[in-house]
């Protein structure tokens, strides 16, 4: 997925940066990435750690990593059921079509009326499925997780929800193709959340916690609102001219509340090496949080220049990615600061 603040291009960047401090054998490592997203990180280690540990409070997220991090083995049928559901006949009255549809009368164009139709009917038969237990949790998140990531290919915005483009542009006029999420094998049994992060912090611990909260004031949970209303198929009215959902307001997106936060959540981490991605547009100064973390044991600072998130690589040509830094901020906890 084309994702604000996708660490895809950084992850073996910060992947070695990490074994540089822990160690090159993680194998025996609880790890923790608890602002997931569409779990990159979380992937990225899950082959070479005894754990993962995932989180995020968005139900797209949520859906992702438990296809992509609690899915460790071979599932024999998926390929079936994803040629099943592509193969479906499509229903004409389902949420997706008749709100964000232009020919359902919505006013509203965030795909076309076929591929909102083809969205609406393979996720109502996911959920018939689920119900009547012809498919586990397993194959239930990695179905959702396929239709998520399909949904999106053919969306008809500049990448995020928060509005829709007044024309069609040529991904979206494509028809929609369910293709499978695929994932990793592994022996590890990891688990994933749907918390706050600052409450799950109290009640977890391992050896690497990696953050990545949002660093500035947009807001995950409206930028993506369609992916969480596709992954809980619920029944609300959507608000306005984009029809918005309720959505999680993060305190990390707000400036009078984010250092609190911050320094909250690194005094109850019961972890002792962390590590923050940050970037230098961000909210917290370098300093700031320079100055929280080394309270609490030994800090160092790593950086690497990239190219800024673009929202659309077609339509947009006028935004140019230009280079930005990622800063990846290293704690070494201190043993008086850690609950044994």
């Amino acid at each position: 997925m084309n994702y604000i603040g996708s660490k895809l291009k950084l992850s073996s960047w910060i992947k070695e940066e990490v074994e540089k401090v822990v160690s090159p054998d993680l194998s025996d490592k609880i790890f923790c990435d608890i602002f997931a997203g569409t779990g990159i990180i979380g992937r990225t280690f899950k082959p070479h750690v005894k754990k993962v540990i995932s989180n995020d409070l968005e139900d797209y997220s949520f859906v992702l990593n438990k296809n992509y991090i609690v899915n460790s083995t071979c599932m024999e049928d998926k390929e079936r059921y994803i040629k099943e559901l592509d193969a479906l006949p499509l229903c004409e009255n389902g949420f997706i079509y008749q709100n964000y549809c232009m020919g359902s009368g919505s006013e509203r164009q965030y795909f076309s009326d076929e591929n909102g139709k083809k969205i609406d009917t393979i996720r109502l038969k996911i959920g018939i499925w689920y119900k009547i237990k012809k498919i586990d949790d397993s194959m239930y998140y990695f179905l959702l997780a396929s239709l998520l990531e399909s949904a999106d290919k053919v969306a008809n915005t500049a990448s995020v929800y928060g509005a829709y483009l007044k024309h069609l542009k040529k991904s979206a006029q494509k028809k929609l193709v369910l293709e499978s999420a695929h994932f990793g094998l592994s022996q590890g049994l990891h688990e994933v959340h749907k918390e706050d992060s600052n409450e799950l912090i109290k009640k977890i611990k391992g050896d690497i916690l990696y953050l990545d909260p949002p660093y500035n004031q947009r807001q995950y949970g409206a930028n993506y609102h369609l992916l969480n209303t596709i992954a809980l198929y619920d029944e609300f009215v959507p608000n306005g001219k984009t029809g918005m959902r309720e959505y999680n307001r993060s305190a990390y997106c707000k400036k009078q509340e984010v250092h609190k936060s911050f320094e909250d959540l690194i005094k109850n981490a019961n972890f002792k090496y962390i590590f923050l991605s940050y970037n230098n547009e961000g909210i917290m100064s370098e300093d700031d949080v320079k100055n929280i973390m080394s309270k609490y044991g030994k800090y160092d600072l790593k950086t690497k220049e990239y190219q800024r998130f673009k929202a659309d690589k077609t339509e947009n040509r006028n935004h140019k990615a230009n280079l930005t830094y990622e800063y990846l901020h290293i704690l070494q906890k201190g043993s008086a600061y850690l609950i044994s």
